[in-house]
């Protein structure tokens, strides 16, 4: 494993906190433990969590918790419309100044390692979304699959083909527009003089297990439980709003695209048990397969402190690390 902050040690009384960890790692619960202990407002770092509307199946902060700690960057979009790296970082880094200004430790909590790379890395401006050249992507993909669109990223973008799975749609889309509206492959804007741009004096510590099964039967468990608490019927309300398809990010959100595409197969009609199960099937797998993602990412950001989030003492534990580090 990388050498972590842990062995490296903390900056001094560090501007923020970042809790990162993939999906049900359990960083809810040690954001909120950690506010039991000392004052601190938590700031999202989830590509999801933005939009409304779009609650259980982001497994977003009940209203409860909500109140009981600050929270920052939930609910802040209409999921017709778009976020970006860039934009997190504007708002992260203007929401850390302000929380500081009021005395308390921002607390940024979330899985989307794009905009935690973003932060600490720094990110080079890139093109501007180009509908009209997302649509042709689109439509090529639809005739050839999302594999061979991987494949002809690969000819232009070999470096950041090499890292994306053959069917992460959104992410291929994203490569291959910026290629045909810049004429430069995306690696180009992941340069190392980015660095100095970055937001120095941040501590991270990462949730990651040491028994990827635990992770597995956290992830199922989470989804029968979303399912329970009317899942479908969050994205049935979605679907009846009219403006919304799985071309847009937020329905590309892992269980959202999975159920769209399961009411689509149904025609408008009620699912019955074998498409609920296929459903539940195909909701866990992405889900599974965003945390081996989020987990690879973690895993190039060597500046991390690593808490087993399997342990049974692990809130404790990162607890009394995290008030340490701060």
């Amino acid at each position: 494993m990388p050498p972590s902050v842990a062995d490296t040690g903390h900056p001094e009384n560090p501007k923020f906190v970042a809790l990162a960890g993939p999906t049900a790692s359990g960083k809810t619960g040690v954001a909120l433990a950690v506010a039991r202990v000392r004052p601190v407002e938590i700031v999202s770092v989830d590509s999801a969590l933005v939009y409304r509307g779009m609650d259980i199946g982001t497994a977003k902060p009940s209203l409860a918790e909500q109140a009981a700690v600050p929270h920052h960057l939930i609910d802040i979009l209409d999921p017709a419309e778009s976020y970006s790296a860039a934009a997190f970082v504007a708002d992260a880094t203007r929401l850390i100044d302000e929380i500081r200004a009021r005395g308390a430790l921002p607390l940024l909590v979330g899985g989307t390692m794009l905009y935690f790379k973003a932060l600490f890395d720094g990110i080079d401006a890139m093109p501007a979304a180009d509908p009209a050249v997302r649509s042709r992507i689109d439509a090529e993909a639809a005739a050839l699959g999302w594999p061979a669109m991987h494949a002809r990223l690969a000819g232009v973008d070999p470096a950041t083909a090499a890292r994306l799975a053959p069917q992460d749609s959104q992410r291929i889309q994203r490569a291959l527009e910026v290629w045909e509206s810049s004429g430069q492959p995306l690696s180009s804007f992941h340069t190392e003089d980015k660095e100095a741009k970055g937001l120095a004096g941040g501590s991270l510590f990462s949730l990651e297990p040491t028994d990827r099964a635990w992770l597995h039967a956290r992830i199922a468990d989470r989804f029968d439980a979303m399912l329970a608490a009317g899942f479908l019927d969050e994205v049935k309300a979605l679907r009846a709003r009219g403006d919304l398809s799985t071309e847009l990010p937020s329905m590309r959100c892992v269980g959202y695209r999975q159920a769209w595409e399961m009411l689509d197969a149904c025609g408008g009609a009620n699912p019955d048990a074998k498409a609920m199960n296929d459903l539940r099937e195909r909701g866990i797998a992405a889900t599974r397969q965003l945390a081996k993602r989020q987990i690879t990412w973690l895993r190039s950001m060597p500046a991390r402190s690593v808490i087993a989030c399997d342990a049974p003492d692990a809130v404790q534990i990162a607890v009394q690390r995290i008030a340490a580090a701060a």
